[in-house]
């Protein structure tokens, strides 16, 4: 028997595959060099000053790429590695070679209940060691849920520290509320105490350390390199990932606004816009699952500079935005189906270096 599907089934399943597909061409003059091979999940890395690498892989390791040799670090706090938990971004301080302090961000169990949240800790290198390991914030409470940690971890130009907490799966509760960790952008200096003019620090009930609110899950930030304002983005549902420009005290508005809707299909709410929520920069429908972003400052690539480039998870390339009259005017893609970007950083030597799951640390080249 022929199987001839209903007219409505046969347009769920059309729109279905339609919001599958990826819009963007794909730019051929590219190519890449494998820096460091056999990494599983680098979810983060940073270059020290000798321009080795410090990486980090998200089951709990801690990774020196130095010489041509791949040093495991010691003595790495114990990781909450649960769905898309575990060991997370990984930034210097600013004036590192004078101070030492490395930063990292990872999914911990530490606290009365079972699960684990998002913490932020500093600690310094000595012999392959982390030593002076300090939690400056651990986010509350611990849930088994396994979705939505954040977190990426970017200094500014005063010497603040922001990183980033995901919603932790409970949008019911969590972004919209400045009681509650997660859904946020956390603002601290870099010892960890609260800066007195945060925008939350004179509500008596409020997580001082908020910065803004109303997020889903951002796994990318980054500092434009003109104006230095702090850019984020995060994934949406079923379509809606966003790239935000992060102002202090603003709410993003999830999930009282959004223009994704759910996995399987129903609608989150019918609002996109609201007075005093902000509104991206730019959004993606269908969503590319987005993890990883920066701005190219060099002049390495020509035609290039200024672009910002951002990672899909979900359709494997790098996506290289085009931004003129402050808007994406044209996106691309790099690196096309290589495998899932996970991070990118620009490098000492003006290069762009990209995290593969299942591949390692490449080294983007144009053609």
């Amino acid at each position: 028997m022929n199987f001839k599907p209903k007219p409505i089934l046969f347009l769920v399943l059309l729109n279905l595959f339609a919001c599958a597909q990826d819009k963007n061409p794909v730019n051929t003059k590219n190519n890449y060099e494998v820096v460091v091979s056999d990494l599983d999940i680098p979810w983060g890395f940073t270059f020290l000053p000798d321009h080795s690498m410090l990486i980090t892989e998200k089951d709990g390791r801690i990774i020196h790429y130095t010489n041509d040799k791949k040093i495991e670090i010691k003595n790495v706090p114990q990781v909450y590695n649960r769905g898309q938990g575990g060991l997370l971004d990984i930034a210097l301080h600013p004036e590192y070679e004078t101070n030492g302090w490395v930063y990292f961000t990872y999914a911990s169990s530490e606290g009365n209940s079972k699960g684990g949240n998002t913490a932020l800790m500093r600690a310094k290198l000595k012999n392959n060691s982390l030593i002076e390991k300090q939690l400056l914030y651990k986010a509350t409470p611990n849930t088994t849920r396994g979705q939505h940690f954040g977190s990426r971890i970017v200094f500014d130009d005063s010497g603040y520290l922001y990183f980033t907490i995901g919603e932790r799966g409970n949008r019911d509760a969590n972004p919209q509320d400045i009681t509650r960790d997660g859904g946020k952008v956390y603002r601290l200096h870099d010892d960890g105490s609260i800066p007195n003019d945060n925008p939350f620090v004179n509500d008596p009930n409020a997580k001082k350390a908020i910065y803004s609110y109303g997020h889903r899950n951002p796994q990318g930030m980054t500092l434009h390199p003109r104006t230095r304002e702090i850019w984020t983005h995060e994934h949406g549902p079923r379509g809606g990932d966003e790239i935000n420009i992060i102002r202090s005290g603003k709410n993003y508005g999830w999930p009282v606004i959004t223009y994704g809707i759910n996995y399987i299909g129903t609608k989150i709410t019918d609002e996109t816009s609201k007075p005093g929520m902000e509104q991206p920069f730019h959004y993606w429908d269908p969503s590319i699952a987005p993890s990883g972003m920066v701005f190219i400052s060099s002049d390495k690539y020509k035609g290039w500079k200024g672009n910002l480039l951002v990672g899909s998870l979900k359709f494997q390339y790098l996506n290289n935005c085009y931004i003129k009259n402050n808007k994406v005017v044209k996106e691309e893609r790099l690196l096309d189906g290589l495998g899932r970007v996970r991070s990118v950083n620009e490098g000492p030597d003006g290069y762009i270096y990209v995290g593969i799951e299942n591949l390692g640390i490449v080294k983007l080249l144009k053609l």
